[in-house]
């Protein structure tokens, strides 16, 4: 029986310093199904293909049209994971869930806290997203988890919005958010320490342990109704490293969904 809907989006173009992210949901697949390991997540939940109705990758031309797309793979009302691509199309993907759940809870995972109003001059680049989803309320709450590159204008919006920081020099006091509405997670995967995920644009050294990630999606303790993994770069990955750990990321997550 299927019970999770998989969306991929071949899109970089809002990337600001390296593209590659558009070449990474058939790649993120090709590891989820590699002989190498198996489809069991670590609570010993099998996640078999059979659990996913995936309905594909997207080339998409007009940023909004990720919008459009999202909208029609949540019809049928099933937890969503999307594989991006860069952090941008978070934006378009949360603008749809608005238009079916209300405002959500977004726990989000990364090295950057994505909350400038523009940047180099794009509104929608995949530095703002966090910024465009609060400032047009699409979100009660933004919790962000493992932050290591905050500057004075990313605090004031933070402050600005009320988003909560735990930022990556304090994570030993890190505990899971109470969460009060329908919750999506974000998992951008140069949260990951570089030693861990060396296959992104923007290597941010001291960042999280996979078994740091891990822990936290394990131990959210409400109903996850999407999630998206982005920022996945191959052109730079070694040895499919980071890819193996998306899939891993991957099967977690469903996990936590089903």
């Amino acid at each position: 029986m299927t019970k999770v809907v998989v969306q991929g989006f071949l899109f970089d173009e809002k990337s600001s310093y390296l593209k590659g992210p558009s070449l990474a949901p058939p790649i993120i697949r090709k590891a989820y199904h590699s002989s190498s390991a198996n489809y069991y997540s670590e609570n010993g939940c099998l996640i078999a293909p059979e659990l996913f109705n995936d309905l594909g990758d997207s080339e998409i031309k007009e940023y909004f049209d990720i919008n459009k797309v999202t909208l029609k793979n949540l019809e049928a009302r099933k937890p969503l994971i999307t594989l991006g691509g860069d952090h941008s199309i978070t934006f378009p993907i949360i603008q749809a869930f608005y238009s079916i759940y209300g405002k959500v809870d977004i726990l989000h995972i990364d090295a950057h806290s994505d909350l400038y109003k523009d940047f180099e001059g794009d509104t929608y680049s995949h530095a703002c997203p966090f910024y465009n989803i609060m400032e047009n309320g699409l979100a009660e709450n933004l919790y962000q988890v493992g932050i290591r590159t905050l500057n004075e204008e990313q605090r004031a919006n933070a402050k600005k919005f009320g988003v909560t920081i735990n930022e990556m020099k304090d994570f030993q006091s890190f505990i899971i958010p109470v969460f009060k509405n329908p919750l999506y997670l974000s998992v951008d995967l140069d949260a990951l320490d570089p030693a861990y995920a060396p296959g992104v644009s923007h290597h941010e050294p001291g960042g999280l342990s996979t078994r740091q990630l891990i822990e936290i999606i394990q131990k959210i303790n409400v109903p996850l109704i999407g999630a998206d993994i982005v920022e996945y770069n191959p052109t730079r990955d070694i040895n499919d490293m980071t890819a193996m750990v998306s899939a891993k990321l991957f099967k977690e997550i469903a996990s936590k969904m089903i």
